[in-house]
């Protein structure tokens, strides 16, 4: 459940009240996630002819019945928290992934039915671990791209090298590995994975060129070892600002509540010395 921000520290008044305290409730946040996890796997078991033959009817009721409370979930947000309930991301993602459950999928529209799966990614809008990673992902996005960018130059270069270096050879391998750009950077992709790269690419490649390696090693460094590391220094650090901005929040809510406790406990005590000043009044004139 995710609150707009402009509605965080609101009190809804009357029946918009009593509603939020349900929707919002953990019970009820659970309830929708358990609903969105045996969605999933109805829909896995759809994939099977044999079950959808016996079951399908079965299945397809517990279907519609999940979309029809994912549709009253919506209702209800959309209820209490009016057009506001655009201004937080994660509910427009919600509202978008079971309206696309909705399209009616016909013979021209048979491509809608796959995309019910997505319903399952509403569990990163509900489960706050998961909106953080998810966050974290985001945030580290432009860092990424600059990366992304230093790969793609040197592969790039990589790759020219590789071809002029190699590609020249009449052998059919060489040409099949190395004959064009386009395979040297198909090669030395598989070369960064390092999946089978001593096999299939390097050692054919030393049986002609025994000083390969000096070219191999180096590149297997700089980008398996150096670059794509960066994307995990990257992802960490954008999860620690994403932490840190999550316990200033849960800090300002705390300082917050704190602060009307503190007025609420200032007016009690307000409240007893103005009894305490009648009840010495009283006993003054009563003696």
């Amino acid at each position: 459940m995710v609150r707009p921000v402009n509605l965080q520290n609101v009190e809804l008044p009357g029946m918009r009240g009593r509603i939020a305290a349900l929707v919002e409730s953990p019970k009820f946040i659970n309830f929708i996630a358990g609903l969105i996890v045996l969605n999933a796997i109805i829909l896995g078991l759809e994939t099977y002819p044999e079950i959808r033959l016996f079951y399908g009817g079965v299945l397809h009721f517990f279907d519609v019945f999940i979309l029809a409370v994912f549709v009253l979930e919506m209702a209800l947000k959309l209820y209490l928290y009016r057009l506001s309930f655009f201004r937080a991301g994660w509910n427009v993602f919600d509202f978008l992934i079971v309206s696309i459950s909705l399209v009616p999928a016909g013979d021209a529209l048979t491509v809608l039915r796959a995309f019910r799966i997505f319903r399952i990614l509403r569990l990163m809008s509900i489960v706050p671990q998961m909106r953080r990673v998810i966050s974290a992902l985001l945030l580290s996005i432009p860092g990424m791209a600059s990366i992304v960018g230093i790969l793609f130059i040197i592969f790039y270069v990589s790759s020219v090298l590789a071809t002029q270096l190699f590609g020249t050879h009449g052998d059919p391998m060489m040409q099949e590995l190395f004959g064009s750009i386009g395979a040297s950077m198909y090669s030395l992709f598989q070369v960064m994975t390092l999946e089978g790269w001593s096999e299939n690419i390097a050692k054919p490649v030393m049986n002609i060129f025994p000083w390969a390696w000096m070219f191999f090693i180096p590149f297997i460094i700089v980008t398996s070892f150096a670059v794509l590391n960066l994307f995990i220094g990257i992802i960490v650090d954008a999860m620690n600002i994403v932490k840190g901005e999550d316990l200033e929040e849960e800090g300002a809510e705390i300082m917050a509540k704190a602060h009307d406790e503190t007025v609420v406990l200032q007016k009690e005590i307000s409240a007893l010395r103005r009894d305490m000043k009648e009840i010495k009044s009283l006993l003054k004139k009563a003696a």
